[in-house]
C-alpha cells in the first residue's frame, strides 16, 4: 500500500499517461478527411461483440483492436454474473445515481470537469450525454455482456476510442495547459472507475440499502473488467475494498475543488433533472436529494444550493430504494425487463 506522499508522486505520474496504445492509432487516423470519414464510419457499424469477428484490415493492424475481447486473465467469471446480477437487483436505484451522485461526483474534480467542460456536450446537451453513458452501463452490466451476443467488447471499445478522441482534441485548445498533465489521463479514469463503484455501493448504502462485503466485491469487479477494457492501467485497479477506499481518498484529497467548470456542469445536470417531467421533483427538492447523497462539503464545491427544512425528498428517496424488487429465476430475463422499463420510461 501507498502512504499519502507515494500516493501523491504516483498519481502524478499517472496524470502524464493517457492511453497509450490508442491514441497514436487515432491521431493517424485523424490526420486527413478521407481516413477520418472510413473511421468513423467502421466506427458506427460496431453494435455487438460479434461485429469485432471481422475487422478491416486497415483498423486490424492496431493491437488493441485485436485484443479488444479478451478479457484479463484475473477476470472471474462467477463474480462477473453475480455483479451483474447485483445491478438488476436494484438497476432502478443505481441509474437514478448516476445523476443524482456519480456524475457530480466526477464535477468536483476540477481538473478532470475541464476535459468535460471543453467537449461541451456534457454542458450544451445533458440529456444526449445521459442518455449515452447510461446505454453504455446497460451494455456492460447485462449477464450475457461479454458473450458473442453482446455488447460489452464493443461498448468499452466504443468508449476507448471517444475518450482517445477527447484527448486529441481537447490538446488542441488554447484552454488546456501543461500543467494539467493529460486530457482523460489514467488518474482521471480510475476516479471515474471508482465514481461508477465504489461510490454508488456507498450511495445505495447511504440509502439504507443492505449490501454485502460480497456483492461489493462482485460489483467492483466488473467495473474492474470495465476499467481493464477502457485501457486502464492495471496497478489503478484496486483489488479490494481497502484499496479502493484508498484510492478514492488520495484522488479526492488531490483535486476536489471549486471550479467555473465544475460548477457549470453541475448547474446544466441540475436544470436537466429539473426539467425532466417524469421525476416531478422541485428544484428545491433535486437539491436536497443531491445534497444528502454528496455531502454538504462536496456540494458547496459544486454550488449546489442549500435548502433549509426537513430532508423530506431525502427521506423519500431512501424509501423508494429499500421497496423489494421481484426477480424472475432467470437473470437474463430479470435484466432485459428491467431494461426495457427503463427504455420505456426515458422514451
Amino acid at each position: 500500500m501507498y502512504d499519502n506522499r507515494d500516493y501523491d508522486d504516483f498519481l502524478h505520474a499517472k496524470r502524464l499517461r493517457g492511453d497509450e496504445r490508442v491514441q497514436p492509432f487515432v491521431s493517424e487516423w485523424l490526420s486527413d478527411e478521407a481516413s477520418w470519414r472510413r473511421f468513423y464510419a467502421w466506427l458506427g457499424l460496431i453494435r455487438l461483440n460479434a461485429d469485432l469477428d471481422s475487422v478491416p484490415d486497415e483498423f486490424g493492424r492496431a493491437e488493441f483492436v485485436n485484443t479488444s475481447r479478451i478479457l484479463p486473465v484475473w477476470a472471474d467469471r462467477e463474480k462477473l454474473l453475480k455483479g451483474s446480477s447485483f445491478f438488476t437487483r436494484h438497476s432502478d436505484t443505481i441509474m437514478s445515481l448516476l445523476g443524482l451522485l456519480s456524475l457530480p461526483y466526477c464535477y468536483a474534480a476540477a481538473d478532470g470537469a475541464m476535459v468535460l467542460y471543453l467537449t461541451e456536450r456534457l454542458r450544451d446537451r445533458p440529456a444526449k450525454r445521459l442518455s449515452d453513458t447510461a446505454d453504455f452501463i446497460w451494455d456492460v452490466m447485462a449477464p450475457d455482456a461479454f458473450s458473442n451476443e453482446g455488447k460489452g467488447f464493443a461498448s468499452c471499445l466504443k468508449i476507448r476510442l471517444t475518450h482517445a478522441l477527447a484527448r486529441h482534441y481537447v490538446l488542441q485548445s488554447s484552454s488546456w495547459t501543461e500543467e494539467l498533465g493529460i486530457p482523460v489521463n489514467q488518474e482521471d479514469m480510475a476516479g471515474t472507475n471508482l465514481a461508477f463503484s465504489l461510490i454508488v455501493v456507498r450511495g445505495l448504502r447511504k440509502l439504507g440499502l443492505a449490501v454485502s462485503y460480497e456483492e461489493q466485491q462482485s460489483f467492483m469487479h466488473l467495473w474492474n473488467v470495465i476499467g481493464y477494457l477502457l485501457g486502464l492501467d492495471e496497478d489503478l485497479i484496486p483489488q479490494d475494498g481497502k484499496s479502493a477506499t484508498l484510492l478514492e481518498s488520495a484522488i479526492r484529497k488531490r483535486h476536489f475543488k471549486s471550479s467555473l467548470q465544475g460548477k457549470a456542469l453541475t448547474k446544466a445536470l441540475l436544470d436537466h433533472i429539473a426539467g425532466d417531467s417524469l421525476l416531478r421533483l422541485s428544484p428545491q427538492e433535486i437539491h436536497q436529494i443531491i445534497r444528502f447523497l454528496l455531502g454538504n462539503e462536496v456540494a458547496d464545491i459544486l454550488e449546489v444550493p442549500p435548502v433549509s427544512g426537513v430532508e423530506y425528498a431525502a427521506a423519500f428517496l431512501k424509501v423508494a430504494a429499500r421497496l423489494p424488487r421481484f426477480d424472475s429465476g432467470n437473470m437474463l430475463l430479470a435484466y432485459c425487463d428491467r431494461h426495457a422499463a427503463f427504455l420505456k420510461a426515458r422514451t
